[in-house]
């Protein structure tokens, strides 16, 4: 027997005392166990809940980790998880794979999958998460070392839980109460308020809120229409030492003038005609709490100067009250609006937004990372398969690449909407439980720049155009927007990626499949 099988088991273990990011020794593990045994892709899983949540990948789609796999729905999935040895799939295994349709050495986008194997992964019996491999040929695992398939588990799993300690370590450095912490932004997370994205874009606004969360003092969170300010001020309170409090919401923009100063500070029974009862007002049920001022640049100018002083003496007065009342609440606050343009104008005052801005997060629009498109998209094609309660979705490379291509006015919400629509239109030519394929054809996104074109195309051409024209249109657009930037940067990869505002690992992938590399 040669040594070379023992080597990634090798890199394994020394990468589990090496000073690395998570994310990175995650990739590591799935590239050695790639080395290890001969297969297309591997995947790495952590477990949540009932669901396992991909965290690492070699030779899926992109779009795979915004996807979340509950055991109840993939029966190979929960068969791994509670084998106690790793388990080699018959090629002719009657059991849907969950990664069909979505290997990138397949020509043909709606493939099987015909080699499959997984080992759960185990630390003193507790699972934390699985390994996958799979093969086009079927016949790829009929000789692997099942000894080797149970170390490279048991290396795995103890890797795993080294990144999962590691980042648990992380967050208790920035927050106290850590089982709690964990508790609220697991459930947080399970209504749909994650964060996604490995770009360094989203790991810096990560970064940004894991700094203010722990701070009790006010946040103001900009950015454009449909980037996720909301998902921020709910991770900022999850994550902050209220988080076992309530995080009470007020949409300023939808706020009467008439009733505004009720509404936020509450009123004493017969304030005003209508006033039968009294009422706290928000700023008095979040007492104690967190309160989420959004779209803040829309609350009326009369109201701004009690919400200054509610600031700065955390002192209100309800209406029609004689003595002012003392509360604890930590505000939050939202906008989209320029708020210095709108000091200027005189719409905003300039001591509140003193007193808001103590910590300023910035959301970056959408197409300054667009390396996160495919991890979003796929995250929403769960979402609504679970909804429309059709068979799995998957995105044909040249309909991901579009997407990255967009220029995405409306952000993350827009990418969604578009997503949804073209799922619905290729779910509507499929047949009940059949995998949905989403092609070009179905999204009604322009790429942000036009392909360039060596000539106007002919009235013949213009009528018989069909999605492989597209296809090829829009790869000529991408090989040639790489070929530009590694030729301006000396054949320097890294800078080019940086430059194209994509990851390394993607732009070397989609050079791979353009045929540069």
């Amino acid at each position: 027997m040669t040594e070379a099988p023992t080597d990634p088991l090798l890199a394994i273990a020394l990468d589990m005392t090496t000073s690395l990011s998570a994310e990175d020794r995650a990739q590591r593990l799935v590239r050695a166990v790639q080395r290890a045994v001969p297969c297309d892709a591997v995947a790495l899983l952590r477990t949540r809940g009932d669901e396992l949540v991909p965290i690492a990948q070699i030779g899926l789609s992109p779009d795979l980790l915004g996807r979340r796999f509950g055991l109840a729905d993939h029966p190979r999935l929960a068969q791994i998880c509670a084998a106690a040895d790793p388990i080699v799939f018959a090629g002719d295994s009657a059991l849907p794979d969950p990664f069909d349709g979505m290997l990138r050495a397949a020509a043909d986008p709606s493939h099987r999958v015909h080699a499959c194997l997984g080992c759960a992964l185990r630390v003193d019996g507790e699972l934390v998460g699985a390994l996958t491999a799979d093969a086009l040929d079927s016949r790829s695992f009929d000789h692997v070392d099942r000894r080797l398939l149970a170390h490279l588990g048991a290396l795995a799993g103890a890797a795993l839980r080294t990144m999962l300690m590691i980042e648990a370590l992380e967050q208790r450095a920035a927050r106290e109460d850590l089982v709690a912490r964990d508790l609220v932004r697991d459930a947080l997370e399970q209504r749909g308020g994650l964060l996604l994205g490995s770009s360094a874009p989203m790991r810096e606004l990560r970064q940004e809120i894991e700094l203010f969360a722990g701070a009790d003092m006010p946040v103001l969170v900009t950015g454009e229409t449909g980037v996720g300010k909301e998902l921020v001020v709910r991770r900022l309170h999850s994550r902050s030492r209220r988080a076992d409090q309530p995080l009470i919401y007020v949409n300023c923009a939808a706020l009467p003038e008439s009733i505004a100063e009720s509404e936020l500070f509450g009123h004493v029974k017969g304030a005003f005609t209508g006033a039968d009862t009294a009422r706290p007002g928000k700023f008095g049920v979040a007492d104690g709490a967190s309160l989420f001022l959004d779209e803040v640049g829309e609350l009326p100018l009369h109201i701004q100067p009690k919400l200054l002083r509610v600031l700065q003496e955390g002192e209100l007065q309800r209406v029609g009250e004689d003595r002012p009342r003392q509360v604890d609440v930590r505000v939050l606050a939202a906008t989209n609006r320029n708020l210095d343009a709108e000091v200027a104008a005189g719409r905003f005052r300039a001591d509140l937004l003193h007193r808001l801005d103590v910590g300023r997060i910035r959301v970056p629009p959408l197409r300054d990372h667009a390396e996160d498109v495919p991890q979003l998209a796929g995250h929403f094609a769960d979402e609504v398969r679970r909804r429309l309660g059709c068979g799995s979705v998957r995105f044909v490379p040249p309909a991901l690449d579009r997407l990255m291509l967009g220029d995405w006015p409306g952000n993350v919400r827009e990418l969604e909407n578009v997503v949804s629509r073209a799922i619905l239109r290729a779910a509507a030519r499929t047949k009940t439980n059949e995998r949905v394929l989403v092609t070009v054809g179905d999204l009604d996104v322009a790429p942000a720049a036009a392909a360039p074109t060596a000539a106007a195309p002919s009235p013949a051409r213009e009528l018989s155009a069909t999605p492989p024209h597209l296809r090829e249109s829009v790869d000529a657009h991408q090989r040639a927007r790489i070929q530009d930037a590694v030729a301006r940067h000396g054949g320097n990869w890294a800078a080019a990626a940086r430059e194209l505002g994509l990851a390394r690992a993607n732009l070397h992938r989609l050079a791979q499949r353009l045929g540069l590399k």
